[in-house]
């Protein structure tokens, strides 16, 4: 969906909204050339759908169907076989407006093992899914299966986990609908990474609550003008969020990125927005304590701010819940560096902030930061990585995954045999003096 802010794509008609979507869903890895269902409701009760036995990854505006409310259906093709279980959702929750099924191959094990996937490891997912439902088996395409996820539903779930068979998730919008597919499906990948390496932590009431609280509602002004220098970083800033949503490092409901304009403003992705959408409009210029009048910044912007006021070397910051390395957020094992070379230069030693201090006492990860960690791990929550510019930021994050990828994936193996202390004398000496 590059190119489209959440607007605009609001007002694209439900035959593009579905074909964007459905993109996202299949190039995303969470479902096949012939699996999964998007479908969106009309004010007057017409149901616009995905076709039945169509390539996934080809589909064209006009391959949707459009069934209307006495049963009768316009298209090119026959509406998905899973209609009726859209249907029966739509009856039991006329506040549902779409609907997302899809096959996600970590959301599918959890279905298979008969187990849900836990969304209180960070508080970003379970804001987004909250509790998730199970409905049991049922053949697929039959009235029996739209009465068993539709009683699901009806018990105020909005993501429900399929048995045997994978996930549907509802909202307000088909956009919202995907937000909590995508963010279950990262919460389940990440709950099991943190299984290999043993225990995982998740949030309780009270700690989810700290992050419905925090304080992002700043001062606002209203810049005299946008320099040369800041529409550029504007540009580099969208830009990275955009890679990073590609790499699968953000997802569209989580990851902030901040740049340093100069000692007294920095840039910083908004609040509650579509990570792949968001474009330079979007960006939210602070100075001084103020930001842009109209715009809300990150639920981080204060924790960027204390980053740069104690560190004036860092000219970016990158926040993120890429899987890998969020799994060692909520793991009871250390993220260790020291696995090659590149490791250790682009990472240091990461050290882990205990969960709640980068909302009440983000100085002391500023201080960190100081004390020479560029890189930190903030338990249930995130990854974060600082820079010279954006790009050593976004480098960084992209080491932090791999060397964790690396880690969790060499579990099978055998045990990790770090670098020695002699070598890293040696790497410190040649590299990092």
């Amino acid at each position: 969906m590059k190119g489209y802010s959440e607007m605009q794509f609001d007002l694209l008609s439900p035959r593009h909204q579905l074909v964007r979507i459905m993109q996202r869903i299949y190039y995303g890895g969470m479902t096949t050339l012939s699996g999964g269902n998007l479908s969106i409701r009309d004010e007057d009760g017409t149901i616009w759908i995905t076709p039945s036995g169509v390539d996934k990854g080809k589909l064209t505006a006009a391959d949707m169907m459009c069934v209307y409310p006495d049963g009768t259906d316009e298209g090119l093709h026959r509406p998905s076989s899973e209609l009726p279980f859209h249907q029966a959702i739509y009856r039991e929750r006329p506040d549902i407006k779409a609907i997302v099924h899809a096959h996600s191959p970590a959301l599918v094990a959890f279905s298979i093992a008969r187990k849900l996937p836990d969304t209180r490891i960070i508080p970003q997912a379970h804001r987004v899914c909250g509790e998730v439902g199970y409905a049991p088996y049922a053949l697929p395409g039959s009235e029996a299966l739209g009465e068993s996820i539709a009683k699901t539903f009806a018990q105020g779930f909005d993501a429900v986990l399929l048995e045997n068979h994978g996930v549907v998730t509802a909202g307000q919008s088909l956009l919202e609908a995907f937000q909590r597919l995508e963010t279950l499906d990262f919460c389940a990948r990440t709950q099991m990474y943190a299984l290999t390496l043993g225990k995982f932590s998740t949030l309780s009431d009270e700690q989810l609550e700290i992050f419905e609280h925090r304080d992002n509602y700043l001062p606002t002004f209203t810049p005299e003008m946008h320099s040369s220098h800041e529409r550029e970083q504007r540009e580099k800033l969208v830009d990275m969020v955009q890679r990073a949503c590609e790499r699968h490092l953000m997802i569209s409901t989580e990851g902030v990125a901040s740049t340093r304009l100069d000692d007294s403003a920095f840039l910083i992705t908004p609040t509650g927005f579509d990570r792949p959408s968001i474009d330079i409009e979007n960006i939210v210029l602070v100075r001084d304590g103020q930001q842009e009048n109209g715009k809300l910044a990150s639920r981080s912007v204060l924790l960027h701010q204390a980053i740069y006021e104690k560190n004036p070397d860092v000219n970016a910051i990158i926040t993120a819940q890429s899987p890998y390395a969020t799994a060692f957020t909520i793991s009871e094992k250390a993220l260790d560096t020291k696995t090659i070379p590149e490791s250790y230069i682009m990472l240091l030693d990461t050290p882990e902030m205990p969960y709640g201090t980068q909302y009440k006492q983000p100085e002391h990860i500023a201080k960190m930061v100081a004390e020479g960690h560029p890189v930190l791990l903030l338990q249930n929550d995130c990854v974060l990585t600082t820079g010279k510019d954006l790009l050593n930021a976004f480098d960084r994050l992209e080491v932090a995954e791999f060397t964790a990828r690396s880690l969790i994936e060499s579990a099978s193996i055998g045990e990790l045999v770090p670098i020695g202390d002699n070598e890293i004398d040696d790497l410190v000496a040649k590299f990092l003096s």
